[in-house]
């Protein structure tokens, strides 16, 4: 161009040879002749014009944007959702933000009031703490919400949970039935859900294995490594021969504080996690876990937000909020080699 500005309708119209209608019809993706749009896009490409999203999102009133907020971008579990989710929604032509919370209330309920800046079009939201601020926010919010994680039935919104009450079972049982007796739990925080309900499952496990539950072979602590080592350093005087983890990041914090020991995993002590995710591949010895689906859920949860943006909001044929739930699978690695190898 000679101004060396964005090409405009008119000046498309004129490199091609064709109206400002036909033009415009073709950039908007309305019908037109094949051959009027091939004129059309081969004299946009060589003006070097760039399609105007901006002005595209305030004349249908979509932005073709969709946030992610999770509590933690550093934690494998969310990178495996981020992916899956982007998958979807980039085939859908969305572009995915992400946000991350750090698990702060305040913050989360702040990307749900955001929705009504529209500056996306629906939200995935990963919260760890469910209160009663947050189910107020969801019900209210303006736009589309899915969560990734357990909301109290009904919920306010569409929701996939992970069974992790069930996942945690299969973990202690596995223990169990690899002969150990005295298997101890490093938990995340009481107050959020995956830490109360890993353990509910934890204490079932128990139960129905007749083994007691001993608040010595328990410690509760944030997600974290270096807060799986100190929990193990606190578990040792107990004694314990198996170590169970609410989390993989937790259960490499603890292998490391055993072998820093000079304990050898598993012939010493048998070491579990949750979340199959790549920490529990790569540690050495690889750790057994608890796949609770990340991928999935995050497949899942984005295809429902697609199909509530798909369906205008008060529509007879909107649905009701649903819930779908991935089962969890127990992955054996050499972390929890029976107690009963010849070489312990």
């Amino acid at each position: 161009m000679s101004n060396g500005g964005q090409p405009t309708i008119v000046s498309i119209a004129r490199r091609a040879g064709v109206s400002t209608a036909s033009v415009s019809r073709v950039l908007n993706g309305q019908g037109a002749r094949r051959d009027t749009t091939e004129r059309v896009r081969r004299a946009a490409a060589e003006l070097g014009y760039v399609p105007n999203a901006v002005a595209r999102s305030l004349k249908d009133g979509r932005t073709r944007q969709l946030t992610f907020a999770v509590p933690d971008i550093g934690n494998p579990v969310y990178v495996a959702m981020v992916r899956a989710i982007q998958a979807v929604t980039k085939a859908a032509g969305y572009r995915l933000l992400l946000h991350s919370t750090d698990a702060v209330a305040e913050d989360e309920l702040a990307v749900l009031r955001s929705l009504g800046d529209r500056t996306s079009d629906g939200l995935i939201l990963c919260p760890i703490r469910i209160t009663d601020a947050h189910l107020a926010a969801l019900a209210s919010a303006a736009g589309p919400v899915v969560v990734i994680g357990s909301l109290p039935e009904p919920g306010p919104v569409d929701s996939v949970r992970a069974d992790s009450v069930a996942g945690a079972a299969l973990a202690v049982r596995h223990l169990y039935e690899t002969g150990r007796r005295r298997i101890a739990y490093i938990g995340g925080p009481s107050d959020t859900v995956p830490g109360h309900n890993r353990d509910l499952g934890y204490r079932a496990a128990l139960a129905e294995c007749g083994l007691p539950h001993d608040p010595d072979l328990v410690v509760h602590t944030d997600f974290g490594i270096e807060q799986g080592r100190a929990a193990a350093e606190r578990l040792l005087p107990a004694r314990p021969d198996a170590v169970f983890c609410a989390n993989d990041q937790l259960a490499l914090g603890a292998a490391h504080a055993l072998l820093a020991h000079g304990l050898r995993i598993p012939h010493d002590l048998a070491v579990a996690g949750m979340d199959d995710s790549t920490l529990a591949q790569a540690g050495w010895p690889p750790l057994t876990s608890v796949d609770l689906g990340s991928a999935e859920r995050g497949r899942r949860a984005a295809r429902m937000l697609l199909d509530r943006l798909e369906v205008p909001a008060g529509n007879p044929l909107l649905p009701a909020p649903r819930t779908t739930t991935t089962p969890p699978r127990l992955v054996v690695r050499a972390s929890t080699a029976p107690a009963t190898d010849p070489r312990r």
